[in-house]
């Protein structure tokens, strides 16, 4: 069953380029399958790491994913540590990036279909790997609806 249920991800997302990926220590066991599936999956994977186990600061990745969705150098961004909030806050440091922390894929589906979230923050410490795969596949198939949605999106850049 298990196989099944992952094989059925594995088609591939249209019009997909580039996403980025960036974790903390926390996050780094998770980052490596997810980077795997996005792999499979067709995309081309920018990694902003950390490449390790050991405790690291998040912040010092998830600015450099941040900046390259912000730029346009990656169209979408998976950020992970222990709890998806610290890393979540920080890539939602940046203008031109809408963070949404993620732990069902519905929150990630609302996320993109609504918010025209860019980067999806996994919480890797509460999640199963499978609900990972379910959230981020489900966050890279979404499109964002528009509509009355694009209003709302539109009041998040503007402050003023």
């Amino acid at each position: 069953m298990e196989i099944l249920i992952f094989a059925m991800f594995l088609k591939p997302y249209p019009n997909m380029k580039t996403i980025g990926i960036a974790n903390d220590h926390a996050g780094y066991g998770l980052k490596l399958k997810m980077v795997d599936f996005l792999l499979r999956k067709g995309c081309e994977v920018k990694d902003f790491g950390a490449n390790t186990s050991d405790s690291v600061d998040y912040a010092d990745y998830a600015h450099p994913l941040a900046n390259a969705v912000e730029h346009g150098e990656c169209e979408l961004g998976i950020s992970i540590c222990g709890s998806g909030n610290g890393i979540n806050m920080t890539v939602n440091k940046h203008g031109g990036v809408r963070g949404a922390l993620c732990w069902l894929p519905e929150i990630s589906r609302l996320a993109r279909a609504h918010n025209d979230a860019n980067i999806c923050s996994l919480p890797a410490r509460f999640i199963a790997e499978e609900t990972a795969y379910e959230i981020v596949d489900t966050f890279l198939d979404t499109p964002f609806a528009g509509g009355r949605h694009q209003r709302r999106v539109d009041k998040i850049k503007n402050k003023d």
